[in-house]
C-alpha cells in the first residue's frame, strides 16, 4: 500500500492512476477497487492489519497474489479464528508455501488477533476505535506527485504507540499509514487519479446515510 518509486507501466487504458499502482496488474485492479475506500467492517480491518504485517519488508504485489490463500489457511482471517491458534497450527502454516512462511510475523498476527479482540470489547467494535485517529472521517489530502507522499504522519505515529501498548506487533507508524490508506482513513490517492474524486463521492454517500456498509 506503500508507493513504489520504480514505475512499470503495465497499463493500457486511458485512465489515469496513482503511479504505485501502475507497478504490477493486480496493484491495479486492488487500486481500482479497495484502495482507500472508507472501511466499517471489522474482518476487514483484522484483514489489512494482518497483511500489511506480512508486507514489511516485501512488495505489496506480493502479498495481493497470495492474498487468496492467506484467506483460505487463516480461516477467512476471522480475528476470532486465528485469535485461537495455538503452537500446531502455527506450524502448519509454516509449512504452507502459499503465504510467507516468516514465524515471528505468523506469531504477530495470532498475538495481533487477541489484541484485535480486546479492542472489541473496550471501544464495542475495531472500526470505533480505529476511526477515532482522524476524528472519525476520512482526511482528504491533495497530493499532487507521488513523492509528496508522506509513508508516515503524527496520526500513524499516535495510533502505533497505541497498537503497541495494546498487545500488537508489527505496528510500526509506517505499517499504520499504510494500514490507513488501505482502509480509507486517509485519502492518499493523487489529485489526477480517476480514483481521487470517487473516492471523495464515496465518502460523502456514506456521511449522508450514517456509514452504510
Amino acid at each position: 500500500m506503500r508507493p513504489s518509486m520504480k514505475i512499470d507501466r503495465f497499463n493500457q487504458s486511458d485512465r489515469t492512476r496513482c503511479d504505485w499502482a501502475l507497478t504490477d496488474p493486480v496493484c491495479i485492479s486492488y487500486h481500482d477497487r479497495e484502495w482507500g475506500v472508507p472501511v466499517h467492517d471489522d474482518r476487514v480491518h483484522f484483514e489489512f492489519i494482518v497483511l500489511d504485517g506480512f508486507q514489511a519488508g516485501l512488495s505489496w504485489a506480493t502479498i495481493l497474489r497470495k492474498r487468496e490463500r492467506f484467506r483460505a489457511v487463516f480461516d477467512g482471517l476471522d480475528p476470532v479464528q486465528v485469535a485461537g491458534y495455538g503452537e500446531e497450527k502455527i506450524q502448519l502454516l509454516m509449512q504452507d508455501a502459499g503465504i510467507i512462511r516468516n514465524r515471528l510475523k505468523i506469531e504477530a498476527a495470532v498475538r495481533n488477533a487477541r489484541a484485535f479482540l480486546n479492542i472489541q470489547e473496550s471501544f464495542g467494535s475495531f472500526d470505533a476505535y480505529i476511526w477515532r485517529f482522524v476524528g472519525g472521517t476520512t482526511r482528504i489530502n491533495a497530493w499532487r506527485k507521488t513523492e509528496d507522499i508522506p509513508v508516515k504522519t503524527p496520526e500513524a505515529e499516535t495510533m502505533s504507540r497505541d497498537l503497541k501498548q495494546r498487545g500488537f506487533s508489527f505496528a510500526g507508524p509506517t505499517i499504520c499509514y499504510a494500514t490507513m490508506q488501505a482502509a480509507g482513513l486517509v485519502n492518499d490517492h493523487l489529485m489526477r487519479c480517476f480514483r481521487y474524486e470517487e473516492i471523495v463521492k464515496i465518502i460523502e454517500s456514506q456521511q449522508a446515510g450514517n456509514r452504510p456498509s
